[in-house]
């Protein structure tokens, strides 16, 4: 191994399941809600100008799009490596450039040359203004990708509900054009009442929503469990929140330069049959369903977003005293919500408080061939189950995608 590179070093040490470093983001415009167990002093550690500390990216390879004052790798999640006492961190993105296929499969490789989704912990004390993510077609028009996202509230990151447990999705059915056009229109007249036109649905822990690119949505003040496409386009429609006023900047985030000013444009990103479809619970809601009909002994795994393509996940529950090994078909990241025990080579713990840069043994990605050849998970505890959620890339081959 003497001419190794770090990346093949860290695969060879994890046996295929590299150990990731905690990934935190802080936004400007948000107040953390204090659920994703950073301590309480280290929420504003990078200062004031910056923000709170309100997100902790997962399986990372996208930027955060924070402005001038972005960190060099903010958003980026770090592979760790130990040898002889010491502690080295390499980019995941470049672990997965240097070695391809053989980190995410080649099935992924091929099509995309880079992990193509990521997920992350929101934890945000209030709602979020009620805003819009491009599709692929309205995302080329300035050189990036559409995002999908989907929503899963963990019962472990959820013991108060924040400022408004509530999320607003779509448009409501007989709304017409003129009616959005025209709160567009009045965004710098103080409160332009879009969420008039909209319906809230309060959030429930252990379920979630499916939310593809091109409809309308507030989320809420649940800490969320986020897959998603690796994209951060996004356009903001609400002009006012919580007495929080949105600059107009950020409802032209998005719009080709040559389109500013025009209104038609914000009202094409939006796809309408999409938002004003009356069965919004019926076709974006998500409870969990099992991944398998088959009994499974001594766990137990369900699907909790499993509406889109471009991503899923499942939440795998081992029971306490129990040994299994589980196989996917494909690549994946984990991060552990409860328990502690073996996970592959690895030791895995579920860390009460967590310190800005300090390292954890929570968060992992495992490559394509460890999760074909099987994941053997220990639970030593006799009362705690080990609880881990697991994100996937696109077009899982385990997965019958629900429409």
């Amino acid at each position: 191994m003497a001419n190794s590179s770090l990346a093949e070093k860290a695969v060879e040490q994890g046996k295929g399941i590299l150990r990731l470093a905690p990934t935190w983001v802080p936004r400007s415009f948000c107040v953390p809600g204090r659920r994703i167990k950073l301590h309480p002093d280290d929420y504003y550690v990078l200062g004031g100008v910056r923000g709170g500390i309100d997100e902790r990216w997962l399986s990372s390879t996208t930027p955060a799009k924070n402005g001038p004052l972005t960190g060099e790798h903010e958003g980026l999640s770090k592979v760790v490596y130990e040898e002889n006492g010491q502690t080295e961190q390499v980019l995941l993105k470049d672990v997965i450039d240097e070695l391809k296929g053989e980190i995410i499969g080649d099935r992924l490789w091929d099509e995309h040359k880079s992990w193509p989704m990521y997920s992350k912990f929101f934890d945000n004390m209030g709602p979020l203004p009620h805003h819009i993510h491009h599709n692929d077609e309205e995302a080329a028009k300035i050189g990036q990708l559409g995002k999908p996202e989907a929503y899963y509230y963990p019962p472990q990151l959820n013991n108060h509900g924040g400022d408004f447990p509530y999320t607003f999705f779509g448009i409501a059915p007989g709304t017409t054009k003129e009616q959005i056009k025209e709160c567009l229109m009045n965004f710098t007249k103080g409160d332009n009442k879009i969420t008039m036109y909209s319906q809230a649905f309060p959030l429930i822990p252990g379920t979630g929503w499916d939310v593809p690119p091109g409809m309308l949505h507030a989320p809420g003040s649940l800490c969320t469990y986020e897959p998603q496409k690796a994209s951060d386009v996004f356009a903001m429609y609400q002009s006012l929140v919580n007495e929080a006023v949105i600059p107009e900047e950020l409802l032209w985030n998005g719009t080709p330069a040559d389109r500013i000013g025009d209104y038609d444009q914000l009202m094409e990103v939006i796809d309408w049959d999409l938002n004003t479809n009356p069965n919004l619970l019926e076709t974006r809601f998500m409870r969990p369903i099992p991944v398998s009909a088959e009994p499974t002994e001594g766990y137990s795994e369900v699907w909790v977003c499993y509406r889109s393509e471009a991503f899923s996940a499942k939440e795998l529950t081992v029971f306490p005293g129990q040994t299994v090994t589980i196989k996917d078909s494909a690549a994946y990241g984990i991060i552990v919500m409860q328990g502690h025990g073996k996970f592959g080579v690895w030791d895995i713990e579920t860390p009460a408080l967590i310190r800005y840069g300090q390292l954890t043994n929570d968060e992992f990605f495992v490559t394509e061939k460890a999760a074909m050849e099987g994941v053997t998970i220990s639970n030593p505890s006799a009362n705690d189950p080990i609880v881990i959620l697991k994100h996937f890339g696109p077009n899982n081959p385990d997965l019958v995608v629900v429409k």
